[in-house]
């Protein structure tokens, strides 16, 4: 009993006394640095100014919402009255062209970093598998990995810039080119992790499930789905992690060039704004950009664990 007690009392601190302590002392040494910090745009923000814009940045939200309602109504209204007046008038359904809110742009940022992700992965990791098995594959392809690897994003958007440019021509777009642009940057920044991390996981394969393999006389499909895949799940999810953690950092300075209207492009706008409410803005940007950065990344490693049949593998 004495030892369960103790247990439990040692996981509660861990989980969340100490945590809170960290929190409350970062925020105590934040506030305190802030007081003598002056910039050009007045004090730097501390904590409670910050609070400030989250509560702005969400009376914002409610308040485009219901400008939105109310030029829907007035919308359907006044289309009501032509049809009465002429029977024979085909409506027109015009969008609202209001500015998005904070909120608006979270989900934008979430979308473009989630499209871009999965694109790299549907490269990455079977080019990672194929690195893997075949070392003739891995001999060609690791010196263009690493080459690339290191290119920052900002090196790499104005290239993209030019090709979508070039090549995504459309009177009635299905997307924006700002969201290509973004999107494309940050699968070709996220591609890397996971293709080295697959590869490595492939490669390192235990010999005895390659001769099981053989001697069940496995095709090459069924060996990748039934031997290969399995066992390294571990890795390949561990290349994903490190691949959503550098696309999401990645977004941010890609919304930004690119214009995208997303967290990026918040906060260059609201650089670019210069009101004395802009630091604390961006301060509540920096914020959520880290704490979504944070649930993506809890996120895959619960996926890994749902995944991987070996627990002990799983590192958080």
């Amino acid at each position: 009993m004495l030892k369960w007690l103790s247990t439990t009392l040692n996981r509660f601190g861990t989980n969340l006394v100490y945590p809170a302590i960290g929190i409350a002392l970062f925020l105590f040494l934040w506030s305190i640095t802030a007081q003598s910090i002056d910039t050009s745009l007045g004090k730097f923000p501390g904590p409670v100014a910050v609070a400030e814009q989250f509560e702005s940045l969400y009376q914002d939200h409610i308040t485009e919402g219901e400008k939105e309602v109310a030029f829907y109504q007035r919308q359907e209204k006044r289309n009501a009255a032509r049809v009465a007046k002429d029977p024979s008038y085909q409506p027109k359904i015009r969008a609202y062209t209001g500015k998005e809110t904070f909120f608006d742009q979270i989900i934008t940022s979430l979308v473009t970093v989630m499209s871009g992700f999965l694109l790299a992965a549907i490269i990455a990791i079977p080019l990672g598998i194929l690195m893997g098995l075949n070392k003739n594959v891995q001999a060609s392809v690791n010196p263009i990995v690493q080459i690339f690897k290191p290119v920052s994003p900002l090196a790499w958007l104005p290239l993209v810039t030019m090709v979508v440019s070039a090549l995504y021509v459309s009177d009635d777009p299905l997307v924006s080119k700002s969201f290509i642009n973004s999107m494309i940057t940050v699968s070709l920044c996220s591609l890397w992790p996971m293709v080295i991390n697959t590869s490595l996981g492939v490669a390192s394969l235990d010999k005895d499930l390659v001769n099981v393999s053989k001697v069940l006389r496995l095709s090459p499909l069924t060996h990748v789905k039934k031997i290969v895949l399995p066992a390294s799940v571990p890795m390949i999810f561990t290349g994903m992690r490190l691949s959503l953690g550098v696309a999401w950092m990645v977004l941010i300075a890609a919304e930004m060039l690119a214009q995208n209207p997303g967290l990026g492009k918040f906060v260059w706008d609201e650089f670019q704004n210069g009101s004395s409410e802009s630091l604390a803005r961006i301060m509540a940007a920096v914020i959520v950009i880290g704490f979504i950065g944070f649930l993506l990344d809890r996120t895959m490693l619960q996926l890994q664990k749902m995944v991987s049949w070996d627990k002990s593998s799983v590192s958080a």
